[in-house]
């Protein structure tokens, strides 16, 4: 399957203002672009690229007087198969975990585990571990919470989440990602372009997304609490232990986002 994926978001600011951007493919999928992404800014302003701390792709710019406007077009390979779903993928005890996964059990700006960890273990200590406790911890979130993009609040973390019981995307991936780490399942942050590929079109569609991963079997699963069923079509952008590693941009000044358009679609005939 082929997919075209792209954007055109504008940025107001009232002067020169440095602003770094995480807009482009994840490195695990540049393989999978069937050409470079060709990611442009209007007016012109030059962009400089480096790896982040946890392998992202990042952008930094000077945002001219007025703004910019950055657009990509862009079409990715991917395998048409929906998230993989293994059942006996076991949990690995702590102290068995590679050390690089440990930062994934750890509490985190949207992520307070020591708020959350004797309501995660009264909810979910009864339930088989490994991939039955994950799933079961996706089925509570999905039913818990209530999507809404009105419900959008860039300071609300995964005890206010399960507080006010709504939320937008990343908030499900928050607290499904907080009660995981609570019952000591690594679990990492992911955003990406998710488009209504083999499911009903979205009266609302926001082809940027989030979901989660979790660590089981020596490998990284993919599961999504708000949609809570595989999905065809993800594109990874970036990871990190929650949103605050992984935003769309940050600006070092006032900006205001005047336009936001993404475009995922697959390629009819490929």
């Amino acid at each position: 399957m082929l997919i075209d994926i792209g954007y055109d978001i504008t940025y107001t600011a009232p002067q020169p203002t440095p602003m770094v951007v995480m807009l482009s493919v994840h490195p695990s999928r540049v393989a999978d672009l069937v050409a470079p992404e060709n990611i442009t800014t209007h007016p012109p302003a030059p962009i400089h690229y480096y790896h982040d701390s946890f392998g992202n792709f990042c952008g930094r710019l000077v945002l001219p007087q007025g703004g910019v406007t950055l657009s990509n077009r862009a079409t990715v390979r991917d395998s048409g198969l929906p998230d993989p779903v293994m059942p006996d993928a076991q949990q690995i005890p702590v102290e068995n975990l590679p050390d690089e996964v440990i930062l994934f059990l750890l509490p985190s700006r949207y992520c307070e585990i020591d708020r959350m960890v004797d309501l995660a273990w009264s909810l979910f200590g009864n339930t088989p571990m490994g991939w039955g406790r994950v799933q079961a911890i996706c089925d509570y979130v999905h039913n818990h919470v209530t999507f809404g993009y009105q419900f959008a609040a860039p300071t609300k973390s995964a005890h206010d989440v399960h507080t006010e019981r709504r939320g937008v995307c990343r908030d499900f991936a928050h607290l499904a990602v907080t009660l995981c780490r609570c019952m000591n399942i690594p679990a990492r942050y992911c955003t990406g372009y998710l488009g209504d590929i083999g499911v009903p079109p979205d009266d609302a569609p926001m082809d940027f997304s989030a979901w989660f991963e979790v660590y089981l079997s020596g490998q990284w699963y993919t599961f999504d609490a708000r949609h809570n069923h595989p999905r065809i079509g993800r594109i990874l952008m970036g990871r990190g232990r929650d949103a605050a590693d992984v935003p769309l941009s940050t600006s070092f000044g006032r900006t205001e986002l005047a336009m936001f358009k993404v475009y995922t679609d697959e390629v009819a005939g490929a």
